[in-house]
Parts: C-alpha cells; structure tokens; sequence
C-alpha cells in the first residue's frame, strides 16, 4: 500500500457528461504515488469559488467551454484573488486556444475530449507539484 497522501480534485462544468468524462479519464488514483483522489463536482461559477474559499481543494480542473461562466475566466479570478490557490487546470476544445489558458494563469491544460491517456498523467503531475509547495501545517 503506498503512503501516497490523498487529494481533493474539483471537476467544474456545466454539462455533467463532462464532468463524468474527465472523472472517469482520470480515474480515483491517476499515478502509484498520488492520491487517492476525492472528487468535487461544481455545476456553476459560484459553486466552484465557494468551494475554493473553504480550503482543501489541492486541484480545480475547469472547463474553458463552461456557461454562463467559463473555466478559464475561474482560472484568472482564482489565480488572482486566492494567495494559496489551487493547482488549476483548463479543459479546450481547440489548440488555438492555448494562448487563453495562457492568459487565465492555468498550470496545465487537457484537451476535450479528455484523453484518458493523458489526462491522468497531466493530473499526477499537477498533484505532485501541488504537494511539494503545500506549506507544513503544525
């Protein structure tokens, strides 16, 4: 059994058949040494910043194509108003829109349909980078 510490993911989008592809994409342990993951579903904009505030959440994945609210107008209003944010994450559904994930400040991005391929590679990596800058709580 690994000593792996678990991790809380937040899946945000408007449509559940996606939420559900990129649970199911990356699965509740996405690499032998991260998680296992606890996921949190959010439907809108709000859910997902009242989420964020309340702590715990060591990952946000957002969808760029999210509405009314967009993933990667959270991705910018996170970066810029919570200090000890999350490790973020934007879903695209064409490469050329790199250059707004980019401008949101996301970490990484996952191409839609996700890739249950990459995804879970993509995550691991966040989550382990995520874990080596939490600061030691005493």
């Amino acid at each position: 059994m690994s000593d792996a510490a678990p991790a809380t993911v937040l899946v945000y989008s408007s449509r559940s058949d996606v939420r559900t592809a990129v649970r199911t994409a990356v699965g509740r342990r996405p690499a032998a040494d991260v998680g296992p993951l606890t996921w949190v579903e959010c439907a809108t904009g709000d859910e997902v910043v009242r989420t964020v505030d309340g702590g715990g959440v060591d990952l946000c994945i957002l969808d760029g194509e999210a509405q009314p609210t967009g993933g990667l107008a959270l991705a910018r209003q996170i970066t810029v108003e919570v200090a000890d944010r999350p490790a973020l994450c934007v879903l695209i559904a064409r490469q050329p829109d790199r250059w707004l994930a980019h401008w949101s400040r996301a970490d990484a991005t996952l191409p839609f349909p996700v890739d249950p391929l990459t995804a879970p590679a993509v995550v691991a990596d966040l989550l382990r980078d995520r874990v080596g800058r939490r600061p030691v709580r005493r």
